[in-house]
């Protein structure tokens, strides 16, 4: 205190030293009375204490005076000078250009940006541990202020950064450091490393939260206080927002703030703007196709469930169709027959030295340190987990598809859900295949679904069936019957994209549940299916004449549909929509021959080897590309969705053919000199009495 007392207080002038020796008391007394006594009349001013000076004598401290401004000055003078003033402070209005000039100002600019934005870029990339400061400098120029390049230069920092970020950021998660960490001393290397990756983590989170803040400009229609964007142009600067998000949520699966982009995607697949939802439901889709272990995947299921869920089920059917990529092919149901075994033990010492020598021994330990390692390899622990995810994820999807079923059937999601189902019903728990079949069963007899609805319903049906549902003692002859009463109902124009859902219902229905199938119902299908080959297009045909051949191949006695003669009693009644009653052993495949006069080359082959009985070798058999091809596949491969003729109609060849002429020693000679006569006669007689000719000929 002694000091700081002694700082403020001494004199400045003199030069002794702060800690000289005391002055004797009578003399100090003596001057301070000496000294006169005066009133205060002035205010005491107060003072602005500055940044002390050191010299060889010591610190000097630095004091100023507040300057005070009298009040009826300060008045007369804004009085006095108050329009100038406000001349002073007003903007600068803008210059006056043309057009042209305008233009060539907006160039010139942005290609001044344009050079900024890929310096900091490059040098980013060069070396990003060093100039990870220069991220916050390109990210800063998210807010250009100039109204002639602020929406552009915005666009070329979301993508540039997007783009840097994508190169740069690491392939793991970074987690924050713990307070332990902090305090302990590491080496210089790990210090930078630590340094680059906090600064990487935060950069990249005020990214992201610029961009929400775009989106959500966008959304509320929100107009800044500085007018630089106008309200039009939000919309762009959306678009490219919502991009870069997408290619992010692609591309940084593991990266740190992933579940906070899904958060933001998934409510923008729900939007009005047709762009903006194509955008996010494509990310979405291309998100579950790569997503190899299922992490993220769970993830974008729970928050897309709970979007429908808070929508009250009112949301565009895209949504739902997203969940159709999903990489999902087993779950925990049942153990596996290797998961069941018992694993292999390894011998103990005694056990060695027991039974086996001393060179067998060693042998001994390298192979079961071999082994060891080859158990690491498996990483038999990842695929647990995988398959942990991959249930849990499913669990998710079900609970939804099944929340639609039960309190939103005519729901524009119904067909949507329809087709999920159908696609993973094998993977359904058994506890739900009797609840669930008789709901798809009601659905199917009510009559309120579409073509297409009923076939998946149909397709679900058997999907259940034909997987775990094998041990149920369940005849689903109600949906066949469905399926053989609807079948005249497909569309025979170009819309018939049904057909690849009923060839494929027909190979679970028919070919994969042989054993269930009698040969009534069999011969049903056959027939009929022959019947509707006669009215749609080529590819259709092509695609039921393969499905009539395995079935053929199935069902051996179906060879009695290519005699025409009746077996046993009754007649076809074709109107009759029970396979079972309709006595299709009474009939045969006459549209076979029709087939064999059809325009498509392809169709005529099939109906060919039908028509013979469909011999698997011989001159009647097919060739090995049409054999070993599925019936859908046949159906994709000669699609005329581009509008041609496929196969292509071929090319005529360019040789040409020789004329046949008629010379004189092909003509007999009394018919020779009558032709003669009449191209030699000027004029044709008038009257042609053929009879008198006869006559004169005769006589």
């Amino acid at each position: 205190m002694a000091q700081k007392a002694s700082f403020l207080t001494r004199d400045l002038s003199s030069s002794e030293p702060v800690h000289a020796r005391k002055r004797k008391q009578e003399n100090v007394m003596d001057k301070y009375e000496k000294v006169p006594r005066l009133m205060q009349k002035e205010q005491e001013k107060e003072l602005i204490h500055l940044l002390p000076i050191k010299d060889k004598t010591g610190i000097i401290p630095q004091t100023m005076e507040k300057p005070v401004v009298k009040k009826a000055e300060k008045e007369n003078e804004d009085e006095g000078d108050g329009d100038g003033a406000e001349e002073v402070n007003a903007p600068k209005p803008l210059p006056l250009l043309t057009t042209q000039e305008l233009v060539v100002l907006r160039r010139k600019r942005l290609e001044e940006r344009k050079v900024c934005i890929a310096a900091l870029g490059s040098s980013i990339l060069s070396d990003p541990s060093a100039n990870i400061k220069k991220l916050k400098e390109l990210r800063s120029m998210l807010v250009e202020l100039d109204p002639y390049v602020a929406v552009t230069v915005r666009k070329l920092v979301m993508v540039s950064l997007m783009e840097i970020f994508k190169d740069i950021v690491p392939s793991y998660r970074i987690r924050p450091l713990t307070e332990a960490e902090k305090s302990t001393k590491v080496k210089k290397e790990t210090q930078q490393l630590r340094e680059f990756e906090e600064g990487l983590v935060s950069q990249y989170k005020f990214y992201l939260e610029n961009l929400e803040q775009t989106v959500k400009d966008w959304k509320q229609m929100k107009k800044k206080k500085s007018d630089v964007v106008s309200l039009k142009s939000y919309k762009g600067l959306a678009e490219v927002a919502v991009k870069c998000l997408c290619e992010l949520l692609v591309a940084l699966p593991h990266f740190n703030f992933h579940n906070n982009i899904i958060v933001m995607i998934v409510p923008l697949m729900n939007h009005d703007c047709k762009k903006i939802s194509e955008m996010s439901c494509e990310a979405v889709r291309k998100l579950f196709k790569q997503d190899k272990v299922g992490q993220a995947s769970l993830g974008m299921v729970k928050v897309i469930s709970g979007l429908v869920k808070s929508r009250n089920y009112e949301v565009k059917p895209e949504v739902l169709k997203a969940l159709l990529c999903l990489r999902v092919k087993e779950v925990e149901v049942k153990k596996d027959a290797d998961d069941i075994a018992p694993k292999k033990r390894f011998m103990n010492f005694k056990e060695k030295r027991k039974h086996l020598s001393r060179m067998q021994r060693k042998w001994k330990k390298a192979e079961d340190k071999l082994e060891k390692e080859l158990l690491e390899a498996e990483a038999t622990e990842c695929k647990e987990k995988k398959l942990k995810l991959h249930t849990e994820t499913l669990n998710i999807v079900f609970l939804t598809y099944f929340r639609i079923l039960k309190k939103a059937q005519k729901s524009i999601l119904l067909p949507c859900v329809l087709e999920g189902l159908a696609k993973f019903a094998h993977l359904i728990n058994v506890e739900f295949f009797d609840d669930l079949l008789i709901v798809l069963h009601k659905l199917v007899e009510s009559g309120d679904l579409s073509y297409r609805e009923s076939l998946h319903c149909i397709q679900t049906a058997f999907h259940v069936l034909s997987g775990q549902g094998d041990v149920l003692n369940i005849d689903p002859l109600k949906f066949y019957t469905h399926l053989y009463k609807t079948l005249l109902r497909l569309h025979a124009g170009t819309a018939n994209d049904d057909m690849i859902i009923v060839l494929q219902c027909l190979d679970v229905m028919l070919t994969k549940r042989r054993k269930q199938v009698s040969v009534q119902r069999a011969l049903a299908f056959i027939k009929r299916l022959t019947t509707l080959s006669l009215q749609v297009l080529p590819n259709s045909t092509i695609g039921i004449l393969a499905t009539n051949r395995v079935l053929m191949h199935t069902f051996p006695k179906s060879d009695i549909l290519l005699d025409n003669e009746s077996q046993g009693s009754g007649i076809y009644l074709p109107e009759l929509d029970e396979p079972e009653y309709c006595n299709p052993q009474n009939t045969s495949l006459w549209e076979l021959h029709t087939l064999q006069r059809h325009y498509h080359p392809i169709v005529r082959k099939f109906a060919a080897h039908l028509i013979v009985g469909a011999p698997s070798e011989g001159s009647g058999a097919l060739n090995v590309d049409l054999s070993r091809k599925s019936a859908t596949d046949l159906f994709e491969d000669y699609s005329i969705k581009g509008m041609t003729f496929n196969p292509p109609v071929a090319t005529p060849s360019s040789k040409k053919k020789e004329k046949f002429t008629i010379g004189d020693a092909l003509l007999d000679s009394d018919l020779k000199k009558q032709i003669d006569s009449h191209l030699e006669a000027t004029s044709i007689p008038s009257d042609l009495n053929f009879a008198a000719h006869f006559r004169k000929a005769f006589i």
